[in-house]
């Protein structure tokens, strides 16, 4: 739990209740709520994408998509945040996993939360990491990316084209993507 300055005391239950009422009329405008922060709560968002609270997984994937829907990103810092309060959680790495995509002209993922997407100028796709270690991924909404995992990654570079450059790219919403570092 996270202790407020005024005393009040939010927990993972309080932030999903006051989620659940904004997400009732279509997905939460988070971009436009700014309220108090709260302190940080003990949720953690590992690298393959489990969302944990106190130490422990949430295994109730419903649970896992209302915080997915109220996440908000600020610099390098990550919150859930509601029209009355705001708590940090912590982020190992995306917040989301890319779990699979059609690839085709145009190059569509849904994530491990549901979202989904088509590449694009506002999904853009990005290769990180090193040339020993690339790790790919996908812009979501709002600075939120999701990690590409291994089989969708494999999917894409099979669908790679060479470019002049001899570099591997891919192409979707009229951009270019290349898929090396």
């Amino acid at each position: 739990m996270a202790q407020a300055g005024d005393n009040t005391v939010t927990d993972a239950a309080g932030i999903a209740a006051a989620a659940g009422r904004a997400a009732r009329s279509g997905p939460p405008p988070v971009h436009l709520w700014n309220p108090p922060f709260c302190g940080d709560l003990d949720m953690e968002i590992r690298a393959d994408g489990t969302w944990f609270y106190n130490g422990t997984p949430i295994g109730r994937p419903a649970m896992v998509r209302l915080f997915a829907s109220i996440l908000k990103r600020e610099g390098d810092a990550y919150f859930l945040v509601t029209p009355v309060e705001k708590v940090g959680i912590r982020v190992i790495d995306a917040p989301f996993v890319a779990v699979d995509a059609d690839i085709g002209d145009q190059i569509s993922f849904v994530t491990n939360v549901g979202d989904r997407v088509t590449a694009g100028p506002d999904h853009a796709i990005e290769v990180r990491g090193t040339l020993d270690a690339p790790r790919p991924y996908v812009h979501i909404r709002r600075g939120l990316w999701a990690l590409i995992d291994r089989k969708t990654f494999y999917r894409l570079a099979d669908a790679a084209m060479p470019a002049e450059s001899g570099r591997m790219e891919v192409h979707s919403g009229g951009t270019v993507f290349p898929l090396e570092i």
